[in-house]
């Protein structure tokens, strides 16, 4: 079995009956015209490579049944909406998903449409798990500054060079860090509120390390070296239990764009990141 992943860009105008077909689907298929709303699904099949071609679906595939099938429910749903001027809450947005997957579901074959993730824009997302089609999948995206330093005081100089490589610089080095908080919460339970969500994760985690000497100025790494794998931990154990009704599904924090750790919780589930 493997994941196949597909992202699919598209536009929709919410005051015009059609879109323009375009031709740049890295861009958007359809185009949209004017001053529109930009959308990214990233569709995810899981099923078993085919022998004879190494595929498991043509990523062309993939594409013309989204545009086929699902945009057509976002660009109506959208239309609807907007086009009375009606706020459009995230529940109502993982019902246009699952809209959106009763229509795919049936058309790859042997493979199985696994998830989808709609982008909200470029840091926020919400996932849809086809197993658990009742739960929804809200991530954003926060930064903060600061230094660590990889060292271990017990070991000798040459053993911490050979385990942290150029980082173990004994007097520290600094990164600007990505974390990624991925909250659950029952579709039919109450609004998630994404200024409360947002003002909890600044008061528990941010506040506490942008700017910051992580070894210095927080008190977990005094003790714990500030790794991405310590990192993530530490930002959990700060934030679970912190977002009721939702509860925390994933953390992942980036110290650079290649190199990034999720964890999720000792009961160690998959991520939906």
């Amino acid at each position: 079995m493997v994941r196949l992943g597909r992202l699919v860009r598209f536009s929709i105008n919410p005051f015009l009956m059609e879109d323009s077909p375009g031709s740049n689907s890295y861009a958007s298929k359809p185009a949209g015209e004017g001053l529109t709303l930009f959308l990214e699904l990233a569709v995810e099949l899981v099923g078993p490579v085919k022998p004879d071609t190494g595929l498991l679906v043509n990523v062309s595939e993939i594409d013309r049944s989204v545009r086929r099938f699902a945009v057509p429910v976002f660009a109506q749903e959208i239309r609807k909406y907007l086009g009375r001027g009606e706020h459009v809450p995230l529940r109502t947005v993982l019902q246009i998903l699952r809209s959106a997957y009763e229509h795919l579901a049936d058309k790859f074959e042997a493979a199985r449409v696994d998830r989808l993730t709609l982008k909200l824009n470029p840091f926020r997302k919400l996932m849809m798990d086809t197993k658990a089609p009742g739960t929804m999948y809200f991530s954003e995206k926060f930064e903060f500054a600061a230094t660590h330093k990889l060292w271990n005081e017990a070991f000798s100089e040459r053993r911490n060079f050979d385990i942290f490589g150029k980082c173990a610089n004994p007097t520290g080095h600094g990164h600007n860090y990505l974390v990624e908080v991925t909250v659950a919460t029952p579709a039919d339970g109450p609004t998630l509120k994404i200024g409360e969500f947002e003002r909890t994760v600044d008061a528990r985690l941010m506040q506490l390390v942008d700017h910051k000497n992580l070894n210095l100025d927080v008190p977990e790494f005094r003790q714990r070296i500030a790794t991405v794998e310590n990192l993530a931990a530490f930002a959990w154990e700060r934030l679970a239990d912190k977002f009721d009704p939702a509860r925390l599904h994933c953390v992942t924090v980036w110290e650079s764009d290649r190199t990034y750790c999720s964890y999720y919780g000792p009961t160690g589930s998959d991520c939906a990141t």
